[in-house]
C-alpha cells in the first residue's frame, strides 16, 4: 500500500488537512465535479500571489512551467510531453478532433447517442458536410464491446469516437482491444477520456486523441484539461483555432503564411489558464505518488461494500459491479418505486453526503455515487446507514 493510502487510513486529521470537503461531508461526486484536494489550492494560490504582485516572468511561465505540466500529464497517460496540448473543456479537444480532420463526403463515424453530449455533438454536426454518423446500440448505456464496434464498422469507416467510461452506468471499455480493432480496419479513434484518467490507468499506446479536463477524476480545477494528439497526426489534424501563441508570429508580428508551433502547442492558440494548470500539476503529481493502479483497486473495492449495502435494501445497480469493466462510478434506481430515489438524496443531502442525482431519456430517477480513494471505509458505512 502507497504511503498516502496508509496514512489515509490512520491519520484522520491529515486526511481532513489535505481534503478539505472531508471535514464536514461525505464527499461522493468526483464523476461532477470534484473537491480540490488541499496541495492542489496551495498551488493555484502560490501562482496567483505572484501574479498579485507583479512577479511573474510569464515568458517562464507559459513555456518552462506548462511545459512542466505537460510531462506529468505525459506520464499520468502514457504519452510523449511534445504529444499534450493544455486545453480546457472536454469538450474543446473534442471538437478540434470533428473540426481538424479533413472529411470527405460518405466518410463514418462511430458514436454512442447515450454518451454525455459533449461527446455526441461534435460528431453529430458532421452530418450537414455529409458524414456518415452511426450510432451505437448496445444493450446496456455504455456497454460498448469491441463485438459491438466491428459489427458496424465498414471499408468507410473514419473515426471511432467514444468515452472511456459511461458517465450514468460507469461501464468503461476496454480501450485497447478497440483502439486496435480500429487500426486493424484503418480507422481513427478519438477517447473522451474523462471519467477514467486519474481514477484507473488510461494509456494511450492505441489511441490516436484523448481529451480530458481536469475537473473529475483528475482532482483539479475546472478548465484545465489535457489534449492528446499522436505525433504522427500533427500533420493530419490541422488547428482549428489560431492565435498568436499557436501560430508563429516573431514580435508579434503577423507573417504571411501560416507556420504552426511544434508539439501540442500548435493547439493552444492563446495563452492558458497557468493558475488551474498548476493546480492540474499537484494533483497529477499527487495521483502519481498514490499510484493509479492503487487508485484504481481502492475504487473497485469502495464500489463492492457500496453495491452490497444498496442491493440489500432493494435498489438496482445500472452498471457492472465487478471485473473489468467496472469503474468508480456506482449508480442505482429503484424500479418499483421511482419516488425514493429523490427521497434519498434529499436524505444524504440533508446530512451532508454530497452525490450526483441523475436521469435518462425516459425520465426514470437515479442516484449516481463515485467516491474517490481518499474516502474512507467509516464514510461508506455512513452512506449506507441512511439506505433504510
Amino acid at each position: 500500500m502507497s504511503e498516502i493510502l496508509e496514512r489515509l487510513d490512520r491519520d484522520e486529521a491529515w486526511r481532513r488537512e489535505e481534503f478539505p470537503v472531508a471535514k464536514e461531508r461525505v464527499f461522493m461526486a468526483h464523476a461532477a465535479v470534484t473537491a480540490l484536494p488541499r496541495r492542489v489550492v496551495d498551488a493555484m494560490n502560490a501562482f496567483n500571489e505572484q501574479a498579485a504582485t507583479g512577479e511573474l516572468d510569464y515568458t517562464e511561465v507559459l513555456i518552462d512551467d506548462m511545459d512542466a505540466v505537460r510531462e506529468s500529464a505525459a506520464r499520468l497517460i502514457g504519452a510523449k510531453s511534445k504529444e499534450i496540448a493544455l486545453l480546457g473543456p472536454t469538450s474543446l479537444g473534442l471538437s478540434l478532433v470533428a473540426r481538424g480532420l479533413d472529411w470527405k463526403a460518405g466518410d463514418e463515424i462511430i458514436c454512442f447517442r447515450e454518451d454525455y453530449p459533449a461527446n455526441v455533438y461534435p460528431w453529430t454536426d458532421l452530418e450537414r458536410i455529409g458524414v456518415k454518423v452511426i450510432q451505437l446500440d448496445p444493450e446496456m448505456p455504455g456497454q460498448i464491446t469491441p463485438e459491438l464496434v466491428a459489427s458496424v464498422m465498414t471499408d468507410r469507416t473514419r473515426l471511432v469516437a467514444l468515452a472511456s467510461c459511461h458517465f450514468l452506468t460507469g461501464y468503461r471499455i476496454d480501450i485497447d482491444a478497440i483502439g486496435k480493432l480500429a487500426h486493424e480496419r484503418g480507422a481513427l479513434f478519438c477517447l473522451d477520456a474523462i471519467q477514467t484518467t486519474g481514477a484507473f490507468p488510461t494509456t494511450v499506446e492505441h489511441v490516436d486523441f484523448l481529451s480530458a479536463d481536469a475537473h473529475k477524476w483528475m482532482l483539479g480545477p475546472m478548465t484545465a484539461g489535457i489534449f492528446y494528439v499522436a505525433e504522427l497526426h500533427f500533420e493530419t489534424l490541422r488547428p482549428s483555432l489560431l492565435g498568436a501563441w499557436n501560430v508563429k508570429c516573431p514580435q508579434f508580428i503577423a507573417q504571411d503564411a501560416i507556420d504552426f508551433e511544434p508539439g501540442g502547442r500548435r493547439y493552444e492558440p492563446g495563452v492558458l489558464n497557468a493558475s488551474g494548470l498548476h493546480g492540474l500539476k499537484a494533483a497529477i503529481d499527487l495521483l502519481m505518488e498514490v499510484g493509479i493502479d492503487r487508485v484504481g483497486e481502492r475504487l473497485l473495492w469502495q464500489k463492492r461494500q457500496l453495491v452490497e449495502g444498496l442491493k440489500s435494501q432493494g435498489y438496482q445497480i445500472a452498471g457492472p459491479e465487478e471485473g473489468p469493466n467496472a469503474s468508480g462510478i456506482t449508480t442505482i434506481t429503484h424500479e418499483e418505486h421511482q419516488a425514493r430515489i429523490p427521497a434519498l438524496i434529499a436524505r444524504w443531502q440533508e446530512h451532508g453526503i454530497v452525490v450526483s442525482p441523475r436521469r435518462d431519456r425516459e425520465g426514470r430517477h437515479y442516484a449516481r455515487l463515485s467516491p474517490h480513494f481518499y474516502n474512507t471505509a467509516e464514510e461508506i458505512e455512513r452512506v449506507k446507514g441512511f439506505l433504510g
